[in-house]
């Protein structure tokens, strides 16, 4: 019923959130065990999270803040550059992380999504092990 008044799941949407959330990898897992069930501050994280045509691995929608867990295949890529700006503009701030850190350095992981949940991020982070792109009205009030 796309289009009509009726509110609810497009079926395809959620059939093909299902399936990613079936192939999730091991730092998505790990990650996913420690954001479920508000277990980060009473935070609510869903994961493969629809917003418009892109699936964000997880995100508080209390704060408008999508969390990506990238592999290799994702450094420079141009498609997530493209996906970035999308959800920036549709009012989503994104933090990415890579797999490696997730596994290895996972209390570091969550103080730094903790800090973007309460805005105490810097607006704009590029480095090698972590990026931050942050919507409009980013910082200027917390919850």
């Amino acid at each position: 019923m796309r289009g009509s008044a009726v509110r609810g799941p497009v079926i395809e949407t959620t059939k093909r959130a299902r399936r990613l959330r079936q192939s999730d990898n091991d730092a998505e897992n790990a990650l996913w065990i420690e954001l479920r069930d508000r277990r980060l501050n009473g935070n609510k994280f869903v994961r493969q999270f629809p917003i418009g045509p892109y699936f964000a691995d997880f995100a508080c929608r209390e704060c408008q803040l999508v969390v990506e867990v990238d592999g290799s295949q994702h450094f420079a890529n141009k498609r997530d550059q493209i996906r970035d700006r999308f959800m920036v503009s549709a009012g989503w701030s994104i933090l990415r992380f890579w797999n490696i850190d997730v596994l290895k350095e996972r209390e570091a992981v969550l103080e730094t999504i903790l800090a973007a949940v309460e805005q105490r991020l810097e607006r704009h982070i590029d480095t090698h092990d972590l990026r931050f792109f942050a919507a409009e009205g980013y910082g200027e009030t917390y919850p």
